[in-house]
């Protein structure tokens, strides 16, 4: 019982109200607020690990010198900027992307506030909690459904290897096929070559499983991170998963910082040749940062889920009020109405309690509370008036639902790919998965594999990295469609098999020669096929769209 008071019952008669409220909880911590480290002061950030003896001596001097301009400034009552001189180098609006010999873009960046890991280290605070938004993907089913259906359908079907474009141009325009066949071995040879190295980059987990957990992260908090080591050759030697949420962007982007367990690391661009500013690694490792695209922040992505956000907290709370429901027994079901009597402090305090405690975990308990009248010339009534639940239950469900609809609608995902039975979503799961694929996930495969592809350029240039793309037909169905574009010359052999995960054929890129008796029976089962579907057409039951044009029961078209 969320609330009791009493009511009056006419206008002369004035009662008070008592109010005894469940919904009063003591304030709660800000859990994700303390996991950030970057929010502490120099005090304790200075004894972080990692750091370089010059950035922590050269940043203590700054700290001794702006709190003697701040001594200065109170003595004389010149409140001047804080520490003006001092923190120039941080508030400069230097170049957001310096790329050398005049080029460079000229984006004001925004200042920084000298107090706290955020102004010491030179990084950009995120838009949003970014602990928070992970912890969104673990708490809200709807949520953590859409994103395993985007990451399994995205980076979740594998991966293969295709030749590039300069490739296949070299191959067109070689006219001996017996190099040609030789040089498909090659590039088979090269695709194995590949693989086994990728998969050998990281020991924990398989190139994939990375790339799933990296995709997790872009959907989850907006940001993903790929972490790439180099051998002191220079040569790649691993890669793997930053957790998004530790990471940290630099606001000259011309690094990333992590605190982690009181150890401080610095990570370079990809391919970025600039000095360490923050630690003492000579060799600080390199990152590939991918985000998810926000106008109102060029530093860090910003998640599809925050589009849908009202409906999440709204779900979870509706879910929360479920839990507290079954817990407390304590719903609303009546209201009370008193006249001619009023509570004494000691029955408001036992109503309270019992509202509090007593109802905690345990049902159809009863209270007694006396009520005696006013004086001996006042009647005391009482009514105890039943409240309708089955609207309100109705309407809740409606609105956990249309939260659950508002979360999916935000991450682009159909609710078949959740395995939600909807009868009227299944009807149309065809057309809907069509769509997924052309504008959620074809795109975002793109841009991971443009972001991939940097690491691959590095081991060859004629082959670059494609995800699995999800499959609208069966395989039955594939292979059939595959047959049919070969033997009509429409598809070359080895492009087929390509799209088969197939090992290349020694004559596979000439068009397929069909024997006169082949051709033949091939032209003859296109007559066939035809005549079969004219056939099927004009014997398909009648509808409102085809009644029109057709003879009684079905048996064919109206002649002109």
């Amino acid at each position: 019982m969320e609330e009791i008071h009493t009511k009056m019952a006419d206008e002369e008669y004035e009662e008070p109200v008592v109010y005894a409220s469940l919904s009063s909880r003591p304030e709660e911590r800000n859990v994700f607020k303390e996991q950030d480290p970057f929010l502490k002061g120099w005090d304790i950030l200075k004894g972080l690990n990692g750091l370089d003896q010059n950035f922590r001596r050269r940043t203590n001097r700054n700290f001794e010198k702006a709190q003697q301009d701040i001594n200065v400034a109170d003595a004389t009552n010149s409140m001047r900027p804080y520490a003006q001189d001092t923190m120039k180098p941080y508030l400069d609006s230097a170049s957001a992307n310096p790329k050398g010999q005049g080029a460079e873009s000229k984006q004001l960046n925004p200042g920084l506030v000298y107090r706290n890991g955020y102004g010491i280290f030179d990084v950009i605070t995120p838009p949003y909690n970014l602990y928070e938004l992970a912890n969104f993907y673990d708490t809200s089913f709807a949520n953590h459904a859409a994103i395993d259906a985007k990451v399994e359908n995205i980076v979740g079907l594998g991966y293969s290897f295709v030749p590039t474009d300069r490739t296949m141009l070299s191959f067109e325009q070689q006219e001996d096929q017996e190099k040609v066949g030789r040089a498909r071995k090659r590039i088979e040879r090269a695709k194995i070559e590949l693989r086994d190295w990728l998969e050998s980059l990281n020991d924990d987990d398989s190139f994939q499983k990375t790339m799933e957990k990296v995709f997790i992260d872009v959907q989850a908090t907006g940001n993903g991170y790929l972490e790439i080591g180099r051998t002191v050759r220079g040569e790649i030697g691993y890669v793997g998963h930053i957790p998004s949420t530790t990471m940290r962007v630099r606001r000259l982007k011309d690094g990333f910082v992590q605190i982690i367990a009181q150890k401080l690391v610095y990570f370079k661009n990809f391919g970025a040749k600039n000095p360490n500013p923050l630690t003492a690694d000579p060799r600080p490792n390199e990152i590939i940062h991918i985000k998810q695209y926000s106008p109102l922040n060029t530093f860090y992505g910003v998640p599809d889920i925050v589009a849908a956000m009202p409906s999440l907290v709204g779900d979870q709370l509706a879910s929360q009020y479920n839990i507290d429901y079954f817990e407390n027994k304590a719903v609303p079901r009546y209201v009370i109405t008193l006249k001619g009597a009023k509570l004494s402090p000691d029955a408001e305090d036992k109503m309270f309690r019992f509202l509090q405690t007593g109802l905690k975990a345990q049902s159809h308990r009863t209270l007694y509370i006396p009520l005696p009248a006013d004086n001996d010339h006042t009647k005391v009534e009482f009514k105890m008036e039943p409240i309708e639940n089955g609207i309100q239950e109705g309407s809740f469900r409606e609105y956990r639902k249309q939260n659950r609809d508002d979360i999916f609608i935000a991450h682009q995902v159909p609710i078949s790919k959740v395995g939600v039975s909807d009868a009227g979503a299944l009807a149309g799961a065809l057309a809907q998965d069509r769509t997924f694929k052309e504008q959620v996930a074809r795109p975002a495969q793109d841009y991971l594999e443009k972001a991939i592809n940097k690491i691959i350029k590095e081991k060859t240039d004629i082959l670059l990295l494609k995800f699995n793309e999800l499959t609208l037909t069966d395989e039955i169905s594939q292979s059939q469609i595959l047959e049919r574009y070969v033997k009509n010359q429409i598809m070359l052999p080895n492009e087929a098999r390509e799209i088969l995960n197939l090992p290349q054929a020694d004559h596979g890129d000439s068009p397929l020669q069909l024997t006169a008796q082949a051709a033949n029976d091939a032209k003859q089962n296109s007559k066939k096929n035809r005549a079969r579907d004219r056939e099927r057409s004009n014997n398909q039951s009648d509808g409102v769209a085809t009644v029109a044009g057709r003879n009684p029961k079905g048996q064919g078209r109206k002649s002109q």
